[in-house]
């Protein structure tokens, strides 16, 4: 008997001529049925998400064991309708169903028939998988629907009613008003594109297609730049401070994502923290590490794991931003091989800490 079959002789595996692979190590669930309905095979995760266990349902009609309904209380079975409709189909499409007292799942079905075109159908193959990762995506994209639509009301509101004011009575207005709603309008301007490069830095995360452009980055000269921007743009220079421990390695970076990482991380510090913004670059085994430090009143405990997740405001008084930041951080920190994690700072406040691995020329 080979690894994962039953002691009745059904298949807990399949071979795909290198090696065998037991259905219980697939992560979503499995059931397969004969034409009729009778259960052959029922893996670990399907045991999992419909709480029947194989030695319950192997043997018996499906209807009887797993009688999925769709959301208007049809039988799912009935539907499907194995020996019926065309001899060309193959599937059926994935559907949210559920079981008596148990949670919504999202079940497809795949038809086997022999020979392969146009015979009747042998076994039918029926994947299950659970709905709340649906939600929570469908969810996650209401949010930023609803985020999105909030944050450019207010900014395009501004730039129709200065403009729309400045068209209809510019001549009752001095230079210097005129130059005050000008400069309202360009920085409600740069609040909309900040708002969708954003935007298109989480689908780019989320669809796998962001991509890094590595060429030699010196990263305390970045951070050195990051904070003359601050500083030039009216924050104290005693507010920020710059730390250099030891001999750095030569690190092949995308410039463009690490000057958006630290100014992220360093916006974030003075967003949500207080006193000096530290930002301390060391080398370590395999790269560089930076560490973003505030004194303000730190991530508690209870929040660590939220605070990479679209969304995430912090727990201080002063919010503001989309809360996309750390988020885009993270997808950009990992797109370089790094790791990124927020703990408590030496003096108290937050640490934003990231590792990015050494590259090489031809790795770029």
């Amino acid at each position: 008997m080979r690894r994962g079959d039953t002691p009745s002789g059904s298949l807990h595996g399949v071979s795909d001529g290198s090696a065998y692979i037991c259905v219980d190590e697939l992560p979503d669930g499995l059931v397969a049925a004969d034409h009729e309905g009778r259960i052959l095979v029922v893996n670990r995760a399907a045991e999992r998400l419909t709480g029947v266990g194989r030695q319950t349902a192997v043997g018996r009609h499906i209807t009887d064991v797993l009688p999925f309904r769709d959301l208007e209380g049809r039988d799912w079975w009935k539907w499907l309708d194995p020996r019926g409709g065309l001899r060309t189909r193959s599937r059926a499409p994935e559907r949210p169903l559920s079981l008596p007292g148990r949670q919504e799942l999202l079940v497809a079905a795949r038809f086997v028939r022999t020979p392969e075109r146009g015979g009747p159908v042998v076994r039918v193959v029926i994947t299950i998988r659970d709905a709340s990762a649906r939600a929570r995506v469908e969810r996650s994209r209401a949010d930023l629907v609803s985020t999105v639509a909030h944050e450019l009301r207010s900014p395009l509101t501004s730039v129709k009613g200065f403009t729309a004011t400045l068209l209809a009575k510019w001549e009752r207005f001095t230079d210097a008003q005129k130059l005050v709603m000008l400069e309202t309008v360009n920085a409600d301007a740069d609040r909309v594109t900040r708002l969708i490069t954003e935007l298109l830095d989480v689908s780019r995360i989320e669809s796998g297609r962001l991509q890094v452009r590595r060429q030699v980055v010196d990263v305390p000269a970045r951070a050195r730049r990051i904070i003359a921007g601050r500083v030039a743009a009216g924050e104290p220079e005693d507010r920020f401070r710059l730390e250099v421990g030891g001999e750095l390695p030569e690190t092949w970076l995308d410039q463009d994502k690490i000057d958006q990482i630290l100014a992220n991380l360093v916006e974030n510090g003075v967003r949500h923290g207080r006193g000096t913004v530290s930002v301390v670059v060391e080398p370590v085994e395999w790269g560089v590490a930076v560490s973003v430090r505030d004194q303000g009143e730190g991530v508690a405990p209870e929040l660590v794991g939220r605070v990479f997740r679209q969304f995430w405001r912090g727990n201080g008084r002063r919010r503001g931003g989309t809360g996309l930041g750390l988020f885009i951080v993270k997808g950009l920190v990992e797109a370089h091989g790094g790791t990124i994690s927020v703990q408590r700072a030496p003096g108290g406040g937050a640490e934003f800490r990231f590792i990015l691995p050494t590259g090489a020329p031809d790795f770029a």
